[in-house]
């Protein structure tokens, strides 16, 4: 993991086409902008978690009803 230190208004370049920049710093948070191109998708760390286990395929393990008909 690489990490830096920047003040508030400094920023960061990823790939040439994103930019973090710090916008605020209040106790022990702080606020990011984030510029990206249209196509990145760019979500906090657990909306991106819920996503994923919304959109994992269901256990192939697991046997799948059938109807005696």
């Amino acid at each position: 993991m690489l990490v830096l230190s920047r003040k508030k208004n400094e920023c960061i370049v990823i790939n040439d086409n994103i930019t973090v920049t710090v916008i605020e710093i209040r106790g022990d948070k702080v606020r990011l902008g984030i510029e990206a191109p249209k196509d990145v998708t760019v979500h906090r760390q657990e909306v991106y978690e819920a996503i994923q286990n919304q959109t994992r395929p269901v256990d192939s393990a697991r046997p799948v009803p059938t109807s005696d008909l």
